[in-house]
């Protein structure tokens, strides 16, 4: 019930199903292939802050939505704000988050985007905050890395590689969630 009705909001029970996001795909004519034993994107750093764990997963075929995944460390004095991104194989990038209220999973794109305040570390994942990837132009595969561009408000523009895990996967070395339960 609770996929139906964030489905409802987000337009598709992929987008609101936190083990269904989003996966790979070719980065213009540089897409990387991994084996399975894939690890998470490398860090990068941007200003003050470092980019560390990125990843995404498989999506459906024909899929308009997707996710990608990291952890934002903010070793400055000053707070920023993950706000958006660009990716090739998206119209666009956005900031969510999932919440469940009184048994209801709702997700909702975080207009302000995300503030990460000075010494705190924010881990981007299924089932909380996650990057949205809207309007998707091609289906991401498994295997691949597909590289992303994050815009915060103060440290500017960093692009992370994302390499892509199984479709439900929970992790990116690809173990999948088990929701025979609902």
């Amino acid at each position: 019930i609770a996929a139906v009705v964030a489905a409802g909001i987000a337009g598709t029970a992929y987008a609101a199903m936190p083990m269904m996001h989003h996966q790979g795909m070719e980065h213009g004519n540089h897409a990387m292939t991994q084996d399975a034993s894939m690890e998470m994107g490398e860090m990068v750093k941007v200003g003050d802050l470092e980019l560390k764990g990125a990843w995404t997963r498989q999506t459906p075929p024909n899929a308009k939505v997707g996710g990608g995944y990291v952890t934002i460390t903010n070793n400055g004095t000053t707070a920023d704000r993950l706000v958006g991104g660009s990716a090739e194989f998206a119209g666009r990038v956005e900031v969510h988050e999932m919440s469940v209220t009184d048994g209801v999973m709702k997700m909702a794109e975080l207009k302000d985007g995300l503030t990460i305040e000075p010494g705190q570390t924010v881990e981007l994942k299924p089932g909380s905050f996650h990057l949205m990837f809207m309007s998707m132009k091609e289906t991401p595969k498994e295997g691949e890395t597909v590289a992303v561009t994050l815009t915060f408000a103060n440290a500017g523009e960093a692009v992370v590689e994302m390499p892509v895990a199984a479709i439900g996967a929970g992790s990116p070395k690809g173990k999948t969630m088990d929701h025979s339960g609902h």
